[in-house]
């Protein structure tokens, strides 16, 4: 087993990653103060659940805990106001107090979503995050909990840590191998940030990644936290540093917003938006090579670079706009001044920005 610990003081908390985890799931609950005498809400969805709900209801059944458990549809779409209050409901329904815990059971939509509800509920009760994507790595570290509205991703939300992460690679395995190559886009996205091997290691080791090979997918997901985990730890709030994640991030939420949150998964749209983020960078005279590898690196996992042309530039326009990202009346863009540094940069042109849009949906061919 690895674990990553997530230094926030008294909020710190550790992710465990191995296989065979969730057979131990009612024990890790008690070394972690999370109580018997209160019941806990699971969270789920209707992929996850005929796979796993039983056994985790079970299993902490046997270990002396009551459970309540809500499933919605699987997608982007049940991160909604409308999902949140039928979750809540569930939990007033199933007598949750304060004491009680919300567990997240499935990738990074039921994350999000169970998380605002754990941080909404009597004003915040305790949370965890039972990952079961590799897409769900990035989203599970980090607090981050939220719902969409039509006009915006994740604008709609709270930080709230959750008490611990446990990661069993055995859920992986039945991954679609969409979502896999989707999950693998921001596990690359933190080498591109930070560590320029690792970025070169997603490459090197793309098949055995994409084959879920236990070993590598074990190493890939341990770097990828501990680099989040890092930046985490060190602004807990996105006050600056934590920015450097969302590279391909406003460019790709909008891309979910403006295609309806379905046409796209989260991961391909962010490896459009870190393409695009890349492309910038050239235009605005970083190397040349930063595109080109970049592409490299995402397609060897199987990663789409360009996006529809039915998508409108202008409703891409529009809805960066409506991003968390846009302060002071400028889109922020994270872009690459090589693989594995990034900068904040926040007074791009719009036109180049206009432009880069119109590039990425005509086929990303054209540089200059």
């Amino acid at each position: 087993m690895r674990t990553v610990n997530v230094d926030l003081g008294e909020r710190s908390y550790p992710i465990y990653i191995g296989s065979g985890l969730l057979s131990r799931i009612g024990q890790y609950f008690k070394d972690h103060n999370i109580s018997t005498k209160s019941p806990l809400m699971i969270v789920t969805d209707d992929h996850i659940a005929p796979h796993y709900l039983a056994k985790v209801e079970e299993l902490l059944s046997e270990a002396g805990y009551v459970t309540v458990s809500k499933i919605v549809k699987a997608g982007e779409t049940s991160k909604s106001l409308v999902v949140f209050e039928e979750v809540m409901t569930t939990a007033i329904e199933g007598g949750l107090d304060r004491n009680s815990a919300v567990v997240a059971l499935g990738g990074g939509v039921v994350g999000d979503l169970a998380g605002f509800v754990a941080a909404s509920y009597m004003r915040g009760v305790k949370f965890i995050q039972i990952p079961t994507t590799i897409l769900a790595h990035d989203s599970s570290v980090g607090g981050k909990v939220a719902v969409n509205h039509p006009l915006a991703k994740n604008m709609i939300g709270a930080f709230h840590q959750p008490e611990l992460v446990l990661y069993d690679l055995d859920t992986l395995q039945t991954l679609p191998a969409r979502d896999v190559s989707a999950g693998l886009s921001e596990m690359l996205k933190h080498g591109l940030i930070l560590d320029g091997d690792f970025a070169r290691w997603c490459r090197e080791h793309s098949t055995e990644l994409l084959a879920l090979d236990p070993e590598a997918l074990g190493y890939g997901l341990e770097r990828g936290c501990s680099i989040k985990a890092d930046v985490v730890s060190r602004d807990e709030r996105e006050n600056d540093l934590r920015a450097i994640l969302n590279l391909g991030h406003t460019i790709g939420h909008a891309i979910e917003a403006v295609a309806g949150y379905g046409e796209y998964l989260h991961g391909e749209a962010i490896s459009i938006g870190m393409a695009g983020s890349a492309l910038l960078a050239v235009r605005l005279g970083r190397d040349a090579n930063i595109y080109d590898e970049t592409v490299s690196m995402l397609q060897s996992l199987g990663l789409p670079v360009t996006m529809a042309a039915h998508l409108s530039t202008d409703d891409i326009m529009n809805a960066m706009k409506h991003d968390k990202k846009f302060r002071e009346g400028h889109m922020l863009f994270i872009i690459p001044e090589s693989i594995g540094s990034v900068s904040i940069v926040k007074d791009i042109p719009e036109q180049l920005v206009r432009d880069t849009i119109d590039t990425l949906r005509e086929g990303g061919k054209a540089l200059v």
